[in-house]
């Protein structure tokens, strides 16, 4: 029989709703909501600037939202961001609503983690920013005036998260906000998507607009968009408040990857249950990936269920789904052939620089890594089994959880920090046990 595992909740769609949540004037109850450190670090931001938010007696949020509009005062908001991107690029646009001063700051390598882009266009909306360190980068203090609306331009070369935030913060400013692309690349456009699925759950629609040849703007239906192209799409929100609701957070997929790689490698297979085959994550491209690779997934509604396969290489653009590199480097270096990802240039930004992290990590079981300007190529070695090899996380939680897959391929893997999985997946260890036990 194989071998069952919960999938926890979506990440991304978690920060989301806790935020459009916390924006909607009135009572939300939010459930399955992740309980991680990320989480908890944009929980604390918004419950400092002015909203309440319980953990009820069935594990639900209980969130009390108010009118950013209304936040003000003469004392320094202090929003501590912790080691997460997502909340940093989120709330900063969120604090921007007010009239309070706010102070972002984190810890790790969130102070070299670039955020000029996003306060670039915040300082066209009329608010201040001044960093306090290394410019672009938190710590920051932003002094709020609210948005202005009218037309702002965002590139996503760095982050999509940008936009995220832009958006989600959109329905507060003074006037209807035009976001316009710019750029020469747009990354991981499904999590864009996310952000206006749950914009709608709370009441608020975005206009989403293309350019034709001819230079005009036509309505677009942002479901079936998937090619991006900056100069050629915009969109426009207008002004009004989120409506309080009940929102449920769908599984994640990003932390389904590791339970699927496992899937491919352990004697039993995996059944994941918890998923959604239609959902807009990114991160669902792995389906596709393990596909290419020589898996055969069966689908069926909640449920995604894999069998060991024999492990090929494979070519991936990974733009839109880039936190499975990880996940799919450690397959990679247990395929029969090279694999190359493309189009992961700003992994370099993440916690930590996760090509080099993994060309270094793969390194020490002797698999040939050659990074390239977008990515890497994998190639393949004989594998160093029954061995004890100690392996360095970076404090990167994709990186420790996806070198675990090694423990089902032999190695004996000892990983420096394993309790850093805790930003994105508190319980990983306890439900990979399961696997492991099953090994030994």
């Amino acid at each position: 029989m194989s071998i069952a595992v919960q999938v926890p909740a979506s990440k991304s769609v978690s920060h989301r709703a806790v935020i459009a949540a916390a924006l909607a004037p009135g009572s939300s109850i939010l459930s399955n909501v992740l309980d991680s450190e990320d989480l908890r670090c944009t929980v604390h931001c918004l419950q400092a600037l002015g909203a309440g938010i319980e953990v009820t007696s069935d594990g639900d949020l209980a969130v009390s939202g108010i009118d950013p509009r209304t936040i003000a005062g003469n004392a320094t908001v202090s929003l501590d961001v912790g080691e997460s991107g997502t909340t940093c690029r989120l709330i900063l646009p969120v604090a921007a609503l007010g009239r309070v001063p706010c102070r972002v700051f984190g810890r790790g390598r969130m102070h070299q983690r670039p955020i000029q882009e996003l306060a670039r266009a915040l300082s066209e909306q009329g608010c201040g920013v001044r960093y306090e360190d290394r410019p672009g980068c938190p710590p920051l203090v932003l002094t709020p005036h609210g948005l202005s609306g009218g037309r702002v331009e965002i590139s996503l070369e760095q982050s999509s998260q940008y936009l995220s935030g832009l958006l989600l913060a959109a329905p507060y400013a003074r006037f209807a906000l035009t976001i316009a692309i710019t750029g020469k690349t747009v990354l991981s456009w499904p999590y864009v998507a996310l952000t206006l699925q749950v914009m709608q759950a709370f009441g608020r629609r975005a206009r989403v607009q293309t350019c034709t040849q001819a230079g005009e703007w036509l309505d677009a239906d942002w479901t079936g968009l998937t090619d991006i192209v900056p100069g050629g799409i915009r969109f426009i929100v207008p002004p009004g408040p989120y409506t309080p609701g009940r929102f449920q957070v769908e599984g994640d997929w990003s932390n389904a990857s590791y339970f699927l790689a496992a899937g491919l490698l352990h004697p039993r297979g995996v059944r994941l249950l918890g998923l959604n085959p239609d959902s807009m994550q990114g991160d669902r491209q792995i389906l596709d990936i393990l596909r290419s690779m020589g898996a055969v997934p069966r689908v069926d509604q909640q449920e995604i269920a894999l069998a060991p396969a024999r492990l090929q290489g494979t070519d991936a653009d990974m733009g839109y789904c880039p936190d499975l590199v990880p996940t799919v480097a450690v397959l990679a270096a247990l395929a029969h052939s090279p694999t190359r990802i493309t189009n992961v240039a700003h992994l370099r930004l993440k916690e930590s620089d996760r090509a080099q992290a993994m060309a270094t990590e793969l390194g020490r079981i002797g698999t040939r890594v050659d990074l390239r300007e977008d990515g890497m190529i994998i190639s393949p070695r004989p594998l160093p089994r029954n061995r004890r090899i100690r392996f360095c996380t970076y404090g990167d939680h994709r990186v420790a959880m996806s070198l675990s897959i090694l423990g089902l391929a032999g190695i004996q893997v000892e990983l420096d920090q394993p309790g850093c999985v805790a930003k994105s997946f508190p319980g990983f260890w306890d439900a990979w046990k399961a696997f492991m036990e099953d090994e030994s």
